[in-house]
C-alpha cells in the first residue's frame, strides 16, 4: 500500500503542476496549503495505519 500510495501522490502532483504549467488552472499552492494542511496529516496517517509492518509474521 506505501508504494501505491506515493506512486499515486505523484502522479497527481505531475497533473498539477503541467496543467499550472500549460495555463489550464491557476494554482496557489500557498493559499492552498494554509486552508488544507491537516488533510496531509490525515493522508499520512491513513497510508501508515495500511501499510503492513514488516516484522510480522502471519500463522
Amino acid at each position: 500500500m506505501k508504494g501505491n500510495f506515493i506512486s499515486i501522490a505523484l502522479i497527481v502532483i505531475g497533473v498539477i503542476a503541467l496543467a499550472v504549467n500549460l495555463d489550464l488552472i491557476e494554482f496557489n499552492l500557498i493559499a492552498l496549503m494554509r486552508k488544507w494542511w491537516p488533510l496531509a496529516l490525515i493522508a499520512i496517517g491513513a497510508a501508515l495505519f495500511f501499510t503492513p509492518e514488516s516484522g510480522t509474521k502471519k500463522k
